[in-house]
């Protein structure tokens, strides 16, 4: 039951304001913590810290271990790590944890804008917490784990959380003694499990091969979390190769565009012998990736060196302008659009062009600015011979698709490879405002069979899209028990998979067809 919690939570709050106004009582409150003096204090303003300004929420037991780093030891003492609700007393009522998820948070959202508005509390706590995190990270005991395994979590409570973002808090507020603590890690990222961690959250160690993680330097890392100043004095040391590829060959200038990291791209850049258009194992070169992650202001600094291409595809045959519209980032394609040398209308290896990419993805800001080139062909048809329309119409992207209707070059009865026209893609998708749209044109049939024999109505049935199926139903022309080419009526495609709203929806119109129901369900589509 809620209620319970609900009524603790509120009676703790009561305690904390005593007939106070909220930031009276917060702060009487934060002034009793600190009164407490010692460890006791120590741990209180800490463990706020922690749970204020924290890249995501803390678990219990990383916020335990957190206080118990020590500043300027080698070592973590496990001994040294508190109990929560040790940390909970220290906070004077000012944190809770939540049972359900195991994470620690404030008391209450007013407490997070109370110390947003009173940076005087903390002194620098971005650059505390960078500095405990890779304090730990440089402990004997954590420099002593195998990069190749995953330790127990509940021995390294804290290890993902520094490993994924101290970096993050680095760059917010960087001190010479996080700084000095960096090139420290550094020395040792080849053999070093947080970088293990770093790019399992990533996404990339499915992309790795044995040994290959270890190809990713201090540079990289310093590129991937954006921190210049870290950036800058790796290149003073002068002992990194500028265009190394690490495991994917990612560049450090790939990791800064990718990350949209614009001052470490501006530092990388200044460096004699630098590639700035140098490709990564998928083709991907730093605009691609900026274009791709929407970085418009490093897509415009790449821009400005002739030996970048803003026109070449990766091995997927997909240029910048194409990544920056399928994700939708209309600044980026007006920045590539700006060029002479983009070529708008280059598919890629499975002849989808820019359009295409932003229809499907239903960015109709992109799709007007691609439009509105001459030489851009709202009809074009990819390998498989669906155009823009039937992309949209399949996903559903009902503002993409009334634009196309728009223009008289498109066509709503269009077949692709498969017989399929926009409604029939817009069936299978099971968007019912999409199948509305397409059925406002006359000359679209809402009887038209594909390759197969299969209607709307029968696509729509054997995907169990109840509300498609009552608009066709409603529609003049369509045959509700019209046979595919395998002899399978809707009816039949409905019951096979036991889509029972469809069922009866269908019943009724069924004419001498004899089917047998069961009660089990067909997951096959």
């Amino acid at each position: 039951m809620q209620e319970p919690t609900i009524y603790r939570r509120q009676e703790r709050l009561r305690k904390i304001t005593n007939g106070l106004g909220w930031g009276d009582a917060y702060g009487a409150t934060i002034e009793r913590i600190k009164a407490q003096g010692g460890d006791k204090c120590r741990l209180g303003m800490g463990a706020l810290i922690w749970v204020s300004h924290a890249e995501r929420p803390l678990r219990a037991d990383e916020l335990c271990h957190a206080m118990a780093v020590e500043l300027g030891s080698t070592d973590f003492d496990v001994k040294n790590v508190p109990s929560t609700s040790t940390l909970v007393s220290c906070c004077q009522g000012l944190i809770t944890v939540d049972k359900e998820k195991s994470t620690v948070r404030l008391i209450h959202f007013t407490l997070k804008e109370y110390l947003s508005a009173r940076p005087d509390i903390f002194i620098r706590p971005h650059s505390e917490m960078a500095e405990i995190c890779l304090t730990y990270l440089n402990s004997r005991q954590v420099k002593a784990l195998s990069a190749d395994a995953f330790p127990y979590i509940s021995r390294t409570s804290f290890l993902r959380y520094c490993s994924r973002y101290w970096g993050a808090h680095a760059k917010r507020d960087l001190s010479d003694h996080a700084k000095s603590l960096a090139l420290e890690l550094f020395q040792y990222c080849n053999v070093h499990i947080s970088v293990t961690w770093l790019l399992a959250h990533s996404g990339y160690m499915g992309q790795m091969r044995q040994g290959m993680r270890f190809r990713f330097s201090g540079l990289h890392w310093a590129s991937f979390f954006g921190i210049a100043e870290v950036a800058a004095a790796l290149i003073a040391m002068e002992s990194y190769d500028i265009n190394e590829g690490d495991f994917w060959g990612n560049t450090p200038l790939s990791w800064a565009a990718n990350h949209g990291h614009e001052g470490v791209v501006k530092i990388l850049l200044r460096q004699a012998g630098i590639n700035p258009d140098k490709a990564d194992n998928n083709g991907n070169t730093p605009l691609s990736l900026a274009a791709l992650g929407g970085h418009e202001g490093v897509v415009s600094v790449l821009l400005e060196w002739d030996e970048v291409n803003p026109n070449k595809a990766d091995n997927s045959g997909s240029t910048p302008l194409s990544y920056a519209a399928w994700g939708g980032h209309g600044g980026v394609v007006k920045v590539l659009l700006e060029r002479d040398d983009v070529d708008p209308e280059k598919p890629d290896n499975n002849g989808r062009t820019p359009l295409q990419e932003a229809a499907r993805g239903g960015h109709e800001a992109v799709v007007k600015i691609l439009l509105a080139r001459e030489e851009v062909n709202p009809d074009k048809p990819d390998n498989h011979h669906s155009t823009p329309l039937s992309l949209a119409a399949e996903h559903g992207q009902e503002d993409v698709v009334k634009v196309l209707l728009g223009r008289q070059e498109v066509d709503p009865e269009n077949l692709d490879d498969d017989g399929d026209t926009p409604l029939s893609c817009a069936a299978l998708g099971g968007s019912e405002r999409v199948v509305k749209t397409l059925l406002e044109r006359e000359e679209v049939n809402p009887d038209n069979p594909n390759n197969t024999g299969q209607t709307p109505l029968s696509i729509a049935a054997c995907r169990g899209h109840e509300g498609v199926v009552k608009i066709l139903l409603k529609r003049e022309g369509v045959i509700p028990n019209k046979a595919d080419n395998s002899g399978q009526t809707p009816l039949m495609h409905a019951a096979r998979r036991g889509y029972q709203r469809v069922i009866e929806l269908l019943q009724p119109h069924e004419v001498a067809t004899h089917v047998t129901l069961s009660g089990s369900k067909d997951t096959t589509t």
